[in-house]
């Protein structure tokens, strides 16, 4: 726990006592000025109730009233209609008066130096029925003070607060020292780990677990980030490696047969030089699927939008395959409905065709491939399944990256390059649509395509 955080916590435990301290002093003066106005209600009552119409004032009890009153910090003077004193404090026992004042101007000014407060008096009517029959003046120190029991208990009430703010602010502190351990922990593996995916070692993991929603979300999508970039490292090193194997065998081959050639092993025969040529046009085939991929998979990659019926245009596209669906005896079969979509009608074409020759390199003889069209109001979807081999499902989620083959052995008469299904989901997400595959090894797969109608 820093020191910054103690001297903030006092600082808040002091500045909330205070503004209570102040608030308490405020409401107990409110409530001191209305006991006092309701103390001088209750003596002008008390003294009312001492006159009779035929005897007059009963001096006995209101020497008694004003004495009572006296000891409470009232001085009461009571004159009669005529305007004759009937009884008064200050010459009933003019020393206590002045000593009362004296003494509670004295508890005011410790309490509050500076106070600015004196002798005030309010006058009451006193009236026997309709008939007013005197007037009793009260004088008391004002505009309000403090009893001894009063201050006794401002004192006490100050002291509570101390202690409230002295507990208050241990408890802060051990709060404070609890979350800053709690948090603190994972925060500083989440740092470290960061430091670590930084430097490039994406298999850095977070373990400790949070009890704090906030810091478990911090954890996971660090954990998130780095499976991300660890699998992100691992296609580019596949991609590499398998840009290598694909540019190695042409290259090797190109190589020994101009060597050969040059070195006069071999005559440079139309035979051999077509090879050659067969081989410089495989590498264009690679760099230009690679440029077209790079094209699609680009945020502002271009679309010649137009209308057409997708199902016309997957017929036509069948028909150019029935040759070699027939040579390989594979049945190929077709149903749907016209569906009318905006789309850029050259690359949905590439789309259909490398699903369906995909489903013909893999479908052994004796199997089928059916290709279904079915339309809802927003979209159109494209159904490619067949009865081959299958996907294994460790494979299944790589299957759209770059040059990934689930055959390992890379033959690239039943692997191709490796760039055919990529190339599908970069044309089908650059119209905003997507593209799902379900398989089961021996069983076939299912590819289906979604596009959006506008």
């Amino acid at each position: 726990m820093s020191f910054s955080y103690a001297v903030i916590s006092l600082l808040l435990v002091a500045v909330i006592s205070f503004c209570i301290n102040v608030l308490l002093q405020s409401q107990f003066q409110n409530y001191v000025i209305k006991q006092r106005e309701q103390k001088n209600s209750d003596i002008v009552g008390i003294i009312e109730k001492q006159y009779n119409a035929f005897d007059g004032w009963n001096t006995g009890v209101i020497a008694n009233i004003g004495v009572n009153a006296l000891e409470q910090g009232v001085i009461v003077k009571l004159k009669s209609e005529d305007g004759k004193t009937v009884w008064d404090a200050t010459v009933h026992n003019n020393g206590l008066c002045v000593q009362m004042l004296t003494h509670m101007s004295q508890n005011m000014n410790s309490r509050y130096p500076g106070f600015k407060g004196g002798y005030e008096q309010k006058v009451y009517s006193v009236k026997a029925g309709s008939r007013e029959v005197g007037h009793v003046e009260l004088g008391y120190y004002g505009p309000y003070y403090f009893t001894d029991n009063d201050i006794a208990f401002l004192n006490s009430i100050n002291t509570i607060l101390v202690w409230a703010g002295v507990f208050s602010l241990v408890m802060a502190l051990l709060a404070g020292a609890f979350m800053a351990k709690r948090m603190s922990g994972p925060i500083s593996k989440s740092v470290k780990a960061a430091g670590q995916i930084a430097k490039g070692n994406f298999k850095q993991r977070i373990t400790e677990t949070s009890g704090t929603r906030e810091m478990a979300q911090l954890t996971d999508t660090i954990n998130h980030l780095a499976d991300s970039l660890e699998e992100q490292e691992n296609l580019r090193k596949r991609m590499a490696a398998d840009v290598a194997h694909e540019l190695r065998t042409p290259l090797a081959n190109l190589q020994s047969s101009m060597e050969a050639m040059i070195d006069g092993i071999w005559e440079p025969s139309g035979e051999r030089l077509e090879s050659c040529h067969e081989e410089i046009i495989r590498l264009n085939r690679l760099v230009g699927d690679l440029e077209r991929l790079e094209r699609y998979e680009a945020e502002n990659a271009s679309l010649t939008v137009s209308e057409f019926d997708v199902s016309e245009l997957i017929r036509h596209i069948l028909h150019n395959f029935e040759t070699e669906f027939q040579r390989k005896g594979v049945a190929l079969s077709f149903e749907g409905e016209p569906e009318i979509i905006r789309a850029d009608r050259d690359k949905i074409s590439q789309v259909i065709t490398n699903l369906v020759s995909n489903a013909l390199k893999y479908t052994p003889a004796g199997g089928h491939t059916d290709v279904r069209v079915r339309g809802t109001e927003h979209a159109a979807e494209l159904i490619v399944s067949d009865s081959g081999k299958g996907i294994p499902s460790g494979d299944i989620p790589y299957i759209f990256e770059r040059f990934y083959r689930a055959d390992r052995s890379r033959n690239r008469m039943t692997g191709g390059l490796g760039l055919g299904l990529t190339i599908t989901k970069a044309i089908v997400e650059a119209h905003k649509g997507t593209i799902i595959v379900t398989s089961e090894v021996d069983r076939g797969t299912v590819f289906a395509v979604c596009l959006p109608k506008s």
